[in-house]
C-alpha cells in the first residue's frame, strides 16, 4: 500500500511542473485586461480536479469571475469537508523590482529554502497552496484512501473583495453544505515549527480624494495663495495617528475586543527573533502602537495604513504645478467586534471633518470584511494539530494572523461552518510583493499533511 509520503516522492517532479504551468497564467483579478487569463485559469483548475478523480466538477457562472465547484460524495453518513481557495492573483507591479519575470516561474535555492523555492506571482498566494489540496485529493482517490466526502469551491475574486463569492454562497447554501471548511491561504511560523491560524483581522478599505482648484496651477503664480491638495492630504493623513501611534479617529476603539492577559502570554510562547525580523526587512527598528509587542501589533491590534498616494506631476524632469487633486488608498485592519461598515463610516465622517474649507473631500468605500476567531478545542483544530504533529514532529502553535480573509466570517454566517486555516506559507514568501515565492518543501509537506487532516477529522467526527 502506497503511503502519502512515498506517493509525493514518486510524483514530486510532476506536481511541481503542473504547478509551474498554472503559475504561468497571469490571472490578475484587479485588471479587466486579464479576463481571458482568469477564465483560462478556472478551466485549468477544473481540469486538474477532473484528472484527480473528482466525480463532479463544473464552472459556476457569477456576476463576475466563475467559481470552480467540485464534489466527491461517497457516503451521506460521513462528514463533508469543503475546501476553499482562489485562483486569482495580485498585480505584479512594480515589474522592475522582480529578479525574474513574475509569470515565468523559476526555482531558486535560498537560505530559508535550501531545497529551492518557486518564484512567481501567485506561487504562495494562493495557487501553490490551493494546488496542494488538488494533489492530496488525487492521492486519496487513486489509493482509495478518501475517508469522507469532499467539496471544492475555488473562486477568482479573492484579491478584489470576493463580491461574486458572497453572491454565490448566499444562493447555494444546500450545494455547499458541509461539516468543516478547510483553507490553505495563510502561513506558519517556520519550516520547523508549524502553526495554525486561529484568528484573522477584518478589513475596511477606502479611497480618498482631495480637490482644490478646478485645474492644475502654476506653482510660482499661485503658490502660497491657493490650497495644495497634496500638502493638505499628507497633513490629514499624518493626523490619523498620535505620538503613540494610536489611531485618532473618534470612537475607533469603542468595540475592540481586547486580548486577555492569558492569550497574550500564549502568543508570547511562539519563537520569534526581533533581530531576525529586522534583518529580513532591512530595517533598523520596528514601529507601531505603544504598549504592544511586534507580534501583537500585527495580529490582535487594529491598524490604519496608507497603501498608495498620488497626485500632481510624477514624470521625468520638473513640472512646477499645484495639482487640482490628490488621492490615497487607505486600509484599516480590524479586530473582533469591530464592524467594517461602522469603521468606514467613522473614518469618512472624521476625515471630512478635519479638512480645511479650501478643499473638498470625497471618501469612496471599497471592500471590507469582519474579523474571525476559531476555537482551539474544536475537532477541526485538534485534527489539524495532529496532522501537523505527525508530519513535522512537533505540535502546532495557535497563532492569530494580521491578514484578512473576509469570506471566512461570511462562511460562518451563511453556511454555519467553522473554518480551519491550515497554511504552509512563510512570512518571507513576499506575497503581494515583487519576488513572491513558495518553498518546494512547503508545497510537498502540505500535500503530505492534508490527507492526515481528513483521516483525523473523520475519526473524531465519528466519535463525537
Amino acid at each position: 500500500m502506497t503511503t502519502i509520503k512515498s506517493y509525493v516522492q514518486d510524483n514530486k517532479d510532476r506536481f511541481i511542473n503542473e504547478l509551474i504551468e498554472l503559475l504561468k497564467i497571469p490571472s490578475v483579478s484587479a485588471d479587466p485586461k486579464y479576463k481571458d487569463d482568469l477564465l483560462k485559469t478556472a478551466e485549468a483548475i477544473k481540469d486538474s480536479l477532473k484528472d484527480a478523480g473528482c466525480k463532479k466538477v463544473e464552472l459556476c457562472e457569477t456576476p463576475g469571475n466563475p467559481i470552480v465547484y467540485g464534489e466527491h460524495i461517497i457516503d451521506n453518513d460521513l462528514p463533508t469537508i469543503l475546501v476553499y481557495g482562489h485562483y486569482d492573483v495580485q498585480p505584479a507591479d512594480p515589474l522592475e523590482l522582480w529578479d525574474s519575470p513574475p509569470y515565468k516561474p523559476v526555482i531558486k535555492k535560498t537560505e530559508i529554502h535550501p531545497e529551492g523555492a518557486i518564484f512567481a506571482r501567485g506561487s504562495s498566494d494562493d495557487k501553490g497552496q490551493l494546488y496542494m489540496h488538488v494533489k492530496a485529493f488525487e492521492y486519496m482517490i487513486k489509493e482509495k484512501k478518501l475517508p469522507c466526502n469532499v467539496k471544492f469551491m475555488i473562486e477568482g475574486e479573492e484579491e478584489v473583495g470576493s463580491s461574486s463569492l458572497n453572491w454565490f454562497v448566499k444562493r447555494n447554501q444546500q450545494k455547499l453544505s458541509n461539516d468543516v471548511i478547510l483553507i490553505s491561504d495563510t502561513g506558519m511560523i517556520s519550516n520547523k515549527q508549524p502553526s495554525i491560524t486561529t484568528g484573522l483581522r477584518g478589513l475596511s478599505y477606502v479611497e480618498v480624494e482631495v480637490t482644490g482648484p478646478n485645474r492644475d496651477l502654476h506653482s510660482g503664480l499661485y503658490g502660497g495663495a491657493v490650497a495644495n491638495p497634496i500638502n493638505i492630504l499628507t497633513k490629514m493623513i499624518a493626523s490619523l495617528h498620535d505620538e503613540n501611534n494610536h489611531i485618532t479617529i473618534p470612537d475607533f476603539y469603542n468595540k475592540v475586543l481586547e486580548a486577555s492577559t492569558e492569550e497574550r502570554a500564549e502568543m508570547a510562547k511562539a519563537p520569534f527573533s526581533l533581530d531576525t525580523y529586522k534583518k529580513a526587512l532591512n530595517i533598523d527598528d520596528v514601529y507601531g502602537e505603544k504598549g504592544f509587542t511586534t507580534n501583537e501589533r500585527n495580529s490582535i491590534r487594529p491598524t490604519l495604513d496608507v497603501n498608495g498616494i498620488w497626485g500632481g506631476y510624477t514624470g521625468e524632469g520638473a513640472k512646477t504645478v499645484i495639482p487640482s487633486k490628490a488621492f490615497a488608498k487607505i486600509s484599516m485592519r480590524l479586530v473582533p467586534d469591530q464592524n467594517p461598515d461602522e469603521i468606514t463610516e467613522l473614518f469618512s465622517k472624521h476625515f471630512k471633518s478635519i479638512a480645511p474649507k479650501a478643499v473638498k473631500v470625497k471618501v469612496t468605500a471599497h471592500h471590507g470584511g469582519d474579523a474571525y476567531v476559531t476555537p482551539i478545542d474544536s475537532i477541526g483544530y485538534l485534527a489539524a494539530n495532529k496532522a501537523y504533529t505527525e508530519t513535522f514532529g512537533v505540535e502546532a502553535i495557535p497563532q492569530r494572523s494580521g491578514g484578512s480573509i473576509p469570506i471566512v466570517a461570511l462562511f460562518e454566517k451563511e453556511l454555519k461552518s467553522k473554518t480551519i486555516l491550515m497554511g504552509f506559507g512563510l512570512n518571507s514568501d513576499a506575497i503581494h510583493s515583487p519576488n513572491e515565492h513558495y518553498g518546494i518543501f512547503n508545497f510537498l509537506k502540505g500535500i503530505e499533511t492534508i490527507p492526515l487532516f481528513y483521516n483525523y477529522y473523520t475519526e473524531m467526527f465519528k466519535n463525537q
